[in-house]
């Protein structure tokens, strides 16, 4: 992989921070780090979002943590390549890591909260963490009929013109799309002040649709629906997946509508 100044990945390279740079953008707003704040970024993914949060939390700090090793590896190499030095990276799962008590002001995560096998225990670990009184800002998908992306890509690999077999509950990207449900997490975690604020920017698959098409066979949601049909049938499904792809290429590149929640709560 080729990268920029200080790692960054190059200008319409297609990796999981180009794809949501607008996301992020709107992220950063709402988070708002404080200079003192200690942060928690959960899900870092390669710490795009900790090092953002280092970068404001100027006499505090930042701690990433995500299940992926390779992940938390390149979030370490980023950092040291930019030089920042109140950061740290631990590979660690969320739900039962045993976090420093009362710690934290802050708790964020872009896209890292969906996917715990026991949501209401992985945010009472996490309360545990946060100081009373500390903010929790996450970013998530909402529903799958609300994302043109998710919608394009399972109606192409559709087996018969239909919809593929469902995802693995403990994989599902939408688990905390409904405002209601993760509401009644919140509050059983001991969060409260729990609000959502709509985020509708597209996201970015690439440059072209040759660039689009290889990132898209990488999600795992693809690899999965295509492993599940017949050798005869995956030619014809790449093909559709691909004129999915080619409706939505612009001279800027491959851009698919989509639907978010930011997610505020606050630590009882």
């Amino acid at each position: 992989m080729s990268h920029g100044p200080a790692g960054e990945p190059r200008p319409g390279q297609v990796d999981y921070d180009a794809e949501l740079r607008l996301h992020n953008e709107v992220f950063r707003q709402a988070y708002r780090v404080r200079p003192d704040d200690r942060v928690l970024d959960i899900g870092c993914g390669t710490g795009k979002t900790t090092r953002d949060a280092a970068r404001l939390a100027v006499r505090g700090s930042a701690l990433g943590v995500d299940i992926s090793a390779p992940m938390v590896e390149r979030a370490r190499e980023l950092c040291e390549a930019q030089e920042l030095r109140n950061v740290t990276f631990e590979q660690a799962d969320a739900q039962v890591h045993r976090f420093p008590s009362e710690h934290f002001d802050l708790a964020l995560s872009r896209f890292g909260t969906m996917f715990f096998d026991d949501p209401v225990a992985a945010f009472v670990n996490i309360g545990r963490a946060m100081r009373a009184g500390s903010r929790l800002v996450m970013m998530v998908w909402q529903n799958h009929d609300a994302n043109e992306w998710s919608t394009s890509i399972q109606r192409a690999l559709g087996s018969d013109g239909g919809v593929p077999a469902p995802v693995p509950a403990a994989l599902d990207p939408f688990s905390l799309a409904d405002p209601a449900t993760v509401e009644t997490i919140l509050e059983a975690a001991s969060f409260a002040d729990v609000t959502f604020t709509e985020v509708h920017e597209p996201v970015y698959y690439g440059r072209d649709v040759a660039a689009a098409l290889d990132w898209i066979r990488g999600f795992t949601c693809t690899s999965d629906a295509l492993k599940r049909l017949d050798p005869a049938s995956v030619e014809g499904a790449v093909e559709s997946l691909r004129e999915a792809i080619a409706a939505h290429a612009s001279r800027d590149g491959v851009w698919f509508d989509s639907r978010a929640w930011i997610v505020k709560g606050r630590r009882r």
